[in-house]
């Protein structure tokens, strides 16, 4: 195909240097004609080799034998399992049930729990402008004292406002009890 593009750009230049020669118009549009068919016959060629670069390749019918996998492709984790390689739901163990009597486990980068609070007390809580802490891009209220906190920021608010900015109460320094409790 490029062999043809050739000759026609030689042909082009040669109608073009005839045309200069002869003034004649007529030579120079051929030559202009057959730049643009040159140009298309490229765009086409173009086109045809992208076509056939992007095809997917034919799938083989026998699979073929595996080859020794390198030592860097042992080691690599596949960070998502593919369709169908996660197992049957029925065959996953059931978590261990925690210990209810047992205080919720906290780390310094884990969130706490929230805290269980009655009916009863948030009636109580909802009238109170006492000051709890929060910290910032978390969703629990603290009171100062809260182990949880260590040397993070804490925004004072008060637990009405900050129950209505969502924040729910931490479970390991328990402030609804708190103040429930200081309150009556």
């Amino acid at each position: 195909m490029l062999y043809i593009v050739l000759v026609l750009v030689l042909a082009a230049l040669g109608l073009l240097v005839t045309a200069l020669m002869t003034a004649s118009s007529l030579w120079a549009w051929v030559s202009i004609g057959l730049s643009v068919l040159a140009g298309l016959l490229l765009v086409a060629d173009w086109l045809r080799r992208r076509r056939r670069s992007t095809a997917p390749a034919a799938v083989p019918s026998a699979p073929e034998p595996a080859e020794a996998a390198s030592p860097a492709e042992e080691e690599q984790t596949t960070l998502i399992p593919a369709t169908g390689d996660l197992g049957d739901p029925a065959e996953t163990p059931e978590p261990e049930p925690a210990d209810a009597s047992a205080e919720p486990e906290t780390t310094a980068d884990s969130e706490p729990g929230v805290e269980e609070t009655p009916e009863a007390d948030i009636a109580v809580l909802a009238d109170l402008e006492d000051e709890v802490v929060v910290v910032d891009e978390h969703p629990r209220y603290h009171l100062r004292t809260c182990p949880w906190l260590g040397p993070r920021d804490t925004i004072p608010i008060g637990v009405g406002e900050a129950r209505q900015l969502g924040f729910t109460p931490c479970d390991v320094c328990r402030p609804n009890a708190t103040l429930v409790a200081t309150h009556r």
